[in-house]
């Protein structure tokens, strides 16, 4: 009886935000190990079927790179990595647009369709709503460094990502772009993300990876911050906490938030339900970044 109690009261909690939430785009990022753990993967694709059914207008966007090293690997290739970018050449391109389309892309829209939603794959080898440039970079010394065919985002199609989304369907989008040329571009998942978000004006970007949050020391896990505004981000980024592969998930909030996005989230996807309870509950499980003045001291 206590256990069923606890249900409904988890329900009635619930029910504000679902009311608040209800026709309302979130577009959700996957990667890190999530991609990687069947079992995990169904479980928070079961938590994005729940959100379309109680109202919600999910986008999924999803990287793949853990994937992308293992075929390379098998491929006899061996990553060459600058500033934090996989170099992409021809041959790496085609191993990334496989993995990325086959091997994370599809399963995604499976699990979707037989949880009773309507997934759209978007990708380049169908539909394509990313659109970019090669991305340009320089050393510290200003040389110019070559990353082969690794892009930006410089523009989405959000005409038809609305669409898909007004009609009910769940637009699942991988982390390729189209260049003006026609060409293809391997771009980063959590950039591409914020784009997607700002693009849509979505009321949430929620950056689901394997890391708790953000810390104040990275080595402390109790040092995890519940809630942050953009001057502390900003901060933190200048002192240095804010770094590596942490760096582009908050660059992509901070894209978000500076082009109309209400809020912006970094939560473990490792926790059971951490994406319902981030949107549905008080307290939250996660970081949540937000306008300045705007920060939420209770959720601490």
């Amino acid at each position: 009886m206590e256990q069923a109690i606890a249900k409904a009261v988890a329900l009635v909690e619930a029910m504000e935000y679902i009311r608040a939430f209800r026709g309302k785009i979130v577009v959700v990022k996957l990667g890190g190990s999530v991609l990687d753990d069947a079992t995990l993967q169904r479980k928070l694709v079961k938590d994005i079927a729940f959100m379309a059914t109680v109202g919600m207008r999910p986008i999924i966007v999803h990287g793949g790179g853990k994937a992308i090293t293992r075929a390379m690997s098998a491929a006899g290739l061996e990553p060459v990595w600058v500033q934090g970018h996989r170099y992409t050449d021809e041959r790496t391109l085609t191993i990334a647009e496989h993995t990325l389309v086959h091997e994370v892309n599809t399963p995604i829209c499976t699990l979707l369709e037989e949880m009773g939603c309507k997934p759209m794959a978007l990708h380049s080898l169908s539909s394509c709503v990313l659109f970019g440039a090669r991305l340009r970079l320089e050393s510290e010394e200003g040389r110019k460094l070559d990353l082969g065919l690794v892009g930006e985002v410089q523009d989405v199609n959000h005409h038809l990502l609305a669409t898909l989304c007004s009609d009910g369907t769940i637009p699942v989008v991988a982390s390729l772009a189209r260049d003006q040329a026609g060409g293809k571009l391997n771009v980063n998942a959590d950039s591409a993300a914020g784009r997607v978000a700002a693009a849509v004006r979505a009321e949430k970007l929620v950056v689901v990876s394997d890391t708790h949050g953000i810390r104040q020391d990275v080595q402390d896990p109790s040092t995890c911050i519940s809630s942050l505004d953009k001057t502390k981000i900003e901060e933190m980024i200048e002192a240095g906490i804010i770094t590596g592969a942490m760096l582009p998930k908050v660059e992509a909030c901070l894209t978000a938030l500076n082009n109309g996005v209400g809020k912006a989230h970094i939560i473990d996807g490792r926790i059971a339900h951490s994406l319902l309870l981030e949107i549905y509950t008080e307290m939250g499980i996660g970081t949540e970044i937000v306008r300045n003045g705007e920060v939420r001291h209770e959720r601490d």
